[in-house]
């Protein structure tokens, strides 16, 4: 539709979403670099977070946690 402005989704940064989590800023960009939460970069080089999916992980979708290898203790 010509002349319709799209919505954009709110953008946070990692410093409000490690308040949010209640982690250090670098964790947020640890998952972000690993997947886990979804970064877009700013013309600057910043990393901006979208606040609906990071109020979804707030709501209870899991973060998967991965073990390195020394770590993991086997049971066997």
């Amino acid at each position: 539709m010509a002349g319709r402005i799209p919505e954009v989704d709110e953008l946070l940064t990692p410093a409000e979403v490690a308040a949010l989590f209640r982690v250090d800023p670098k964790t947020v960009t640890r998952w972000a670099k690993a997947g886990k939460l979804t970064s877009i970069r700013t013309l600057g080089g910043h990393r901006r977070y979208r606040a609906a999916e990071v109020r979804a992980l707030l709501d209870g979708v899991p973060l998967v946690v991965e073990l390195r290898d020394e770590e993991f203790v086997s049971g066997a």
